[in-house]
């Protein structure tokens, strides 16, 4: 059974929701998703289905939209995903807790850095439904601009480098 990893948007960050992880599991499980896991409290989650990864996302976001009241927004992708994702990060000599990627649902428009603001030196490159920016003062006092980010969800480089290995793991475990 394939394994995904569903990357929940605006959960435990002040924004649509805050949601427990064992809740997320709990929500989950009763869809019938297996072998799941969270990691840390940001909306990481890790499960086994029979699922796409696109029905399995639209699954879990309406199932968290009648938890929450609003569906946040669930981006997955797969081991070999995510590890692409990690091993095709630009900007080699960033720290990797300050190079944030963001999941898109779908491909960045052609035109996704029309109206970047980058007024503290930070760097971006879309990558598909990926957009890499690295935020070379911390993403916390950022002023960066960017509209085509609002429909993703961030994780710093090593949170998708943790999450890619205990994907791989969880593939190479085929449980």
């Amino acid at each position: 059974m394939p394994v995904h990893v569903a990357l929940l948007r605006a959960i435990n960050v002040g924004g649509t929701g805050m949601l427990a992880m064992s809740d997320l599991r709990a929500i989950c499980e009763a869809l019938g998703f297996s072998d799941v896991k969270t990691y840390i409290q940001s909306g990481n989650v890790l499960f086994r289905s029979d699922l796409s990864a696109p029905e399995a996302a639209a699954k879990l976001d309406a199932a968290l939209g009648e938890k929450l009241g609003k569906a946040p927004g669930v981006m997955t992708r797969d081991a070999r995903q995510l590890q692409a994702v990690a091993e095709n990060a630009p900007f080699p000599d960033a720290k990797t807790n300050l190079l944030h990627v963001v999941f898109l649902p779908t491909a960045a428009p052609a035109d996704a850095l029309d109206r970047l603001v980058a007024p503290d030196g930070e760097e971006v490159r879309v990558a598909g439904r990926e957009i890499y920016v690295h935020y070379p003062g911390g993403s916390g006092r950022s002023k960066l601009k960017l509209p085509a980010l609002k429909s993703g969800t961030a994780r710093n480089l090593n949170t998708v480098r943790k999450l890619a290995q205990l994907a791989q793991a969880m593939e190479d475990d085929r449980g």
